[in-house]
């Protein structure tokens, strides 16, 4: 069993928590939280809340020899200190997406892992999920792809608060927040995984007061095909997404977490609907816990040696187009001037 310590106390770490529990391959060894209550009332949740460590130090999470690897999901701007310290330490890091705020502090990330021999995850949980690779296999290799259209907007509760002059972490510049950075990433690491890295990238946006985005619209250009996709947090969209091919539409209901696969399919000037999709699981990241869990357990295999570097480089691909967007869009995070360690 993983021995498991968490950074943050919201309801995502709960989920991650939930799934990595189900999965039997974890145990919840440790939470930290910068107040004690907190992480208490945490912890308060689990049948063995009295041997779960609570910590209010970040040395003594990174220094517990009681645990191997470490769920991160504090607000987007503390994600590579957390993450260096602890790995500098030996420990494993899931790291919620966005995992980083620039690319180059992903890429320092990704070279100390090497180093310490520990590996580092960006919990982009859908790429894992049985549906979305359905789809991955069902284009691989296709050479009929005419275009797609996705979606991903929720209006965020954290909105209102904005509305009201304040400056939640989610919308700030200082803690790396804006649209692109929180849903969008879903939506460019699908486009990335379905299709591969575009030629070039455009992102045209709606700027909030505190300087991120509120909602915009990414066309990701390629040889033969264009991909637009649309991503907000101050509005909410119920279009599904389409994949358009020579003969036929695939639809989907989401992306971020894919219920319904249906290719539409023309023939003999008939339309039939053919569902592939199937029966998503009420545990989100289970697919995700196992998948990490897999790498851990069995760092040596070479089929998870492979798999591991493909994730790696997805990463690379997708927070490189995302600082690219980001940046031709006058979107400057306070990152952006921080000094990366050697």
């Amino acid at each position: 069993m993983l021995k498991l310590g968490v950074i943050g106390t919201n309801w995502i770490t709960h989920a991650f928590v939930n799934a990595a529990i189900k999965s039997e391959e974890y145990e919840l060894s440790a939470v930290y939280s910068r107040t004690k209550g907190k992480a208490e009332k945490f912890a308060s949740k689990y049948d063995h809340s009295e041997t779960i460590q609570i910590m209010t130090d970040l040395s003594e999470l990174s220094e517990s020899e009681d645990i191997d690897v470490v769920y991160i999901a504090s607000p987007n701007s503390l994600h590579y200190e957390q993450a260096r310290l602890l790995m500098t330490h030996g420990k494993h890091v899931i790291v919620e997406k966005p995992a980083v705020s620039t690319l180059e502090e992903l890429e320092e990330l990704i070279d100390l892992a090497e180093e310490k021999e520990v590996f580092f995850f960006e919990a982009a949980r859908h790429i894992h999920e049985d549906n979305f690779q359905r789809v991955a296999s069902f284009l691989k290799n296709r050479e009929d792809i005419l275009g797609a259209n996705l979606t991903f907007m929720k209006y965020s509760s954290r909105y209102d608060a904005l509305l009201r002059g304040e400056e939640p972490n989610i919308f700030s510049a200082k803690y790396s927040g804006g649209a692109l950075m929180d849903l969008g990433v879903y939506l460019v690491y699908t486009a990335v995984a379905w299709f591969g890295k575009p030629n070039s990238v455009y992102y045209f946006n709606q700027k909030l007061p505190t300087g991120v985005d509120g909602l915009g619209a990414m066309i990701f250009r390629y040889d033969t095909f264009d991909v637009t996709m649309t991503v907000g947090k101050n509005a909410d969209s119920f279009l599904p997404s389409e994949v358009y091919l020579s003969d036929s539409t695939l639809c989907l209901d989401a992306v971020n977490s894919i219920g319904s696969i249906i290719q539409k399919k023309r023939e003999n000037n008939e339309l039939l609907e053919i569902n592939f999709g199937t029966e998503q699981s009420e545990d989100v990241m289970l697919e995700e816990a196992r998948a990490f869990a897999n790498i851990m357990v069995n760092p040596m295999g070479i089929k998870q040696q492979k798999i591991y570097q493909d994730w790696v480089q997805l990463a690379k691909d997708v927070h490189g187009l995302m600082e690219t967007m980001r940046k031709e869009s006058d979107i400057i995070f306070a990152a952006d001037a921080k000094e990366i360690r050697g």
